[in-house]
């Protein structure tokens, strides 16, 4: 069995957000709500997530956008990011190991936090963020 290796530079990224997407693609949970937005067209997807890990997880500041924006009006609960969570923390489990898998992970937990929290709070106020 080869050894897992932490996390370092874009190749890595793409392993995990290809293997990532490939699960939640699969999840009936997850893989509905992906597809109605993706439509199928998953090349944009992925190209903006392998930026968006970039600039999380290295020093390429590749992203440029607001990642929440797309998620506010998406038909999700409390359950969906548990999965989502859960599927990220086995695919970075299963491919990495290391100081930057588990900044992975721990970003993951905060974004998934942040975006459920501002989602129910949009919701229950009816309302539209500022920007």
């Amino acid at each position: 069995m080869a050894s897992v290796k932490d996390i370092k530079d874009l190749e890595d990224i793409k392993l995990l957000v290809n293997s990532f997407y490939g699960k939640v693609r699969e999840d009936e949970l997850l893989g509905p709500i992906f597809e109605s937005v993706v439509q199928g067209n998953w090349e944009p997807h992925l190209n903006k997530m392998y930026s968006f890990w970039q600039t999380v997880l290295t020093e390429d500041m590749t992203y440029r956008g607001r990642p929440f924006p797309p998620h506010m009006k998406l038909p999700v609960e409390q359950k969906h990011f548990e999965r989502w969570l859960g599927l990220f923390s086995e695919t970075v489990d299963a491919n990495f190991a290391g100081v930057k898998a588990e900044e992975a992970k721990w970003r993951a937990q905060r974004m998934a936090t942040m975006f459920w929290s501002k989602i129910s709070y949009f919701r229950s106020r009816s309302s539209e963020p500022l920007f």
